[in-house]
């Protein structure tokens, strides 16, 4: 997973380099978000460990496996992480709703996530 997770890194779509753009080097409030992050046998989009949050992308395929998607959020969940999922046109058109969404929910599970040993 983590040659995989390498490998979409050097390949990301034009939504997620704008999306990542926004997220790096600690820009929304000092959380620091990780671009295609391994987890269990999943690759995430973005991930904040401190707030145990993935955002995900939505292209076209995902119109096709929403049950798959569902499955995967739902185990996800079960470790602690949520996902929030925007779409390709929503993140293109709508960068700062998207970004205003992220906030919102950084701030909700920054209440709720215990603190972790490193």
């Amino acid at each position: 997973m983590v040659a995989i997770a390498r490998q979409l890194r050097l390949n990301l779509t034009a939504s997620e380099k704008v999306l990542w753009a926004e997220l790096k080097k600690s820009q929304l409030g000092g959380y620091r978000f990780r671009c295609q992050h391994p987890v269990y046998r999943y690759v995430l989009d973005f991930y904040c460990h401190s707030a145990m949050l993935a955002v995900e992308i939505d292209g076209d395929v995902h119109k096709e496996r929403k049950d798959y998607d569902a499955f995967r959020d739902e185990l996800l969940q079960s470790i602690g992480i949520k996902t929030i999922r925007f779409s390709v046109q929503d993140v293109m058109t709508s960068l700062n709703k998207v970004i205003h969404v992220i906030r919102e929910e950084l701030h909700v599970r920054a209440n709720q996530v215990p603190l972790r040993g490193i």
